[in-house]
């Protein structure tokens, strides 16, 4: 078989830019985790839920889904959870009941306050270890890659 062949028929996974971007991504949020996790017992869908309604307000399940990339099982698990914690309510939206309104309550709100400070810290921590170079250069890189990917 000749070199270009193999080539063709192999895959080094840890050069593969999809593999790399999932694997840090999964390595990031866990270690991110342990900060929602140990402060409120949060799943990550439950925290993705609780930020989503944080930054945006009032927003449906299904907003919440397309915002935060979760499967509408995930966001309705979260939604369920966080409602039996009075961390989130629901309300009929009046111009069509079948959808439904989510929002945070105070206590949602005041948990949401209490974490916000400790993400930013969190990524502080996390783009201190690169050169101001290496921060702008993935700053750029990412925004091209979203472009790509999901809009904005």
């Amino acid at each position: 078989m000749e070199h270009g062949a193999d080539e063709a028929a192999s895959l080094e996974l840890e050069n593969f830019l999809p593999y790399r971007l999932n694997r840090l991504a999964e390595a990031v949020s866990r270690d991110f985790q342990t900060i929602y996790r140990t402060r409120h017992g949060l799943t990550r869908p439950e925290w993705r839920l609780l930020a989503s309604l944080g930054q945006h307000g009032t927003m449906t399940a299904t907003e919440v889904g397309r915002d935060s990339a979760m499967h509408k099982t995930k966001v309705s698990r979260a939604v369920s959870a966080l409602e039996e914690r009075r961390w989130l309510k629901r309300e009929t939206d009046p111009e069509d009941r079948r959808v439904e309104r989510l929002a945070l309550t105070p206590v949602g709100a005041k948990a949401y306050a209490e974490l916000v400070p400790l993400a930013r810290r969190f990524e502080a921590d996390l783009l201190r270890t690169l050169a101001p170079a290496e921060r702008k250069a993935l700053s750029v890189g990412l925004a091209a890659i979203e472009r790509r990917f999901v809009g904005g």
